[in-house]
């Protein structure tokens, strides 16, 4: 059966997280029922990466089998018609049937947008996180910099995950700073329930000096979620780029290009 492969930007805020729930207020069931309207058929999504309640994305990959036919630029245009004003497709194209949105990703790529003031601003209180303590850069990039090649991440998993597996490969863990806010990016083959947002919640204790850098050496020796700091909240954290082999042929969009594009922010100075 034919196979179409799809980039979703959308606004977490509104929705109770990506997969599919019975309450129905999720990314998931309103993206899938304006697929159903638009093929005229029953259609059911595969996703590269789950994301939370109040999570955003700026490029999440997604496929799907169908038998209707419709022109490649309706899947865009005629797609973001019927769908809510705060998820909109990117792109779509047709792949290879051996193409699987999350099994095929090589990588995923994360980005919280933190503001570092005394005073939190409301008209971005759902687009970005807030510490009103200074945070020192220095201390969370060499904490930061521990992190980085393969580890057992109990520590920063969620007591629901369900992955067979807690070992991960960090790629890259970058921290800069733009005035008042700064730019964590996290790129790894994949990541845990809630990974990313326990990672943040010990970076950022460790910023307020609470905690030393070498604390995340004893939390990943540790294996135990209990000794780590609380999971910090999702406003500001995005699905930025997910990673796929060349062969596949989808457009390449980096982090930072998704990141500029979609919010302002530059990754790079």
């Amino acid at each position: 059966m034919p196979r179409m492969a799809l980039s979703l930007t959308y606004d977490g805020s509104a929705w109770h997280g990506w997969q599919k729930q019975p309450d129905g207020r999720t990314v998931q069931d309103a993206f899938e029922a304006c697929l159903s309207r638009f093929l005229d058929q029953p259609v059911a999504t595969i996703c590269a990466g789950r994301t939370d309640a109040g999570v955003h994305a700026l490029s999440q990959i997604v496929h799907l089998d169908t038998t209707a036919v419709r022109r490649e630029e309706s899947w865009v245009r005629g797609l973001n018609t019927l769908l809510p004003k705060g998820i909109a497709v990117q792109w779509a194209q047709p792949v290879s049937e051996t193409f699987h949105a999350r099994f095929s990703a090589l990588s995923r790529t994360y980005v919280y947008i933190v503001r570092n003031t005394r005073v939190r601003t409301p008209l971005m209180h759902k687009r970005v996180g807030w510490i009103y303590h200074p945070l020192d850069d220095d201390r969370m990039l060499d904490a930061a910099r521990r992190l980085l090649g393969e580890h057992d991440f109990t520590s920063f998993r969620s007591a629901e995950c369900q992955a067979a597996s807690p070992v991960r490969t960090m790629h890259a863990l970058d921290i800069v700073r733009r005035g008042d806010y700064l730019l964590f990016t996290f790129r790894a083959n994949a990541f845990l329930h809630h990974m990313v947002r326990n990672l943040m919640g010990a970076l950022l204790c460790v910023g307020q000096a609470k905690k030393e850098p070498g604390w995340m050496d004893e939390l990943l020796a540790a294996r135990d979620r209990r000794l780590a700091a609380p999971t910090f909240a999702p406003h500001g954290l995005y699905l930025a780029a997910v990673e796929y082999p060349l062969a596949f042929g989808l457009p390449d969009l980096s982090a930072g290009e998704a990141l500029a594009t979609h919010t302002g922010f530059e990754l790079r100075a």
